[in-house]
């Protein structure tokens, strides 16, 4: 049986979430890059959650955490509003309690840095997602709508 661990995500994981997301993450963002990740990870090091399953101590290598990334949220607070990304867990591990404990890591560091209400941007084609947000709490708010504007070209 493998543990899950969450833990904030290092510069050197940065190339393995990149990879994970085109495997786990429904559709794409402008942000979906090197550069981009790097300057979320700079700029706010606790953002960016990462879920490992790591195998039990009997099967891991000798001294190292290791573990497969399975799930991944970017919980980003900027002194006013707390918002969730990139909410994705690993087709292979979904219906397992991912998603809950990622969510679960960045509703309590929203907590802790003073944050009152989280919003999540999803997809409104991604029904799988729907079903998940809803399973955790989360509602659609249908009075809003997010206007956006390219900044580059």
């Amino acid at each position: 049986m493998t543990e899950l661990r969450v833990r904030a995500a290092a510069p050197e994981d940065l190339d393995t979430v990149l990879a994970f997301w085109k495997v786990a993450a429904e559709g794409t963002s402008i942000s979906d890059d090197r550069t981009g990740v790097e300057r979320l990870v700079a700029r706010d090091p606790e953002a960016l959650i990462l879920a490992l399953a790591v195998p039990p101590p009997e099967r891991s290598p000798a001294g190292g955490e290791g573990g497969e990334l399975v799930g991944t949220v970017i919980a980003g607070f900027d002194g006013w509003r707390c918002h969730l990304y990139r909410l994705a867990v690993h087709p292979d591990h979904r219906r397992r309690g991912i998603a809950s404990a990622l969510l679960a890591a960045a509703e309590e560091r929203f907590v802790r840095l003073g944050g009152r209400r989280a919003d999540a941007m999803v997809l409104q084609r991604n029904e799988t997602a729907h079903r998940a947000w809803g399973a955790t709490g989360y509602a659609p708010e249908e009075r809003w709508r997010r206007w956006v504007k390219p900044l580059t070209g």
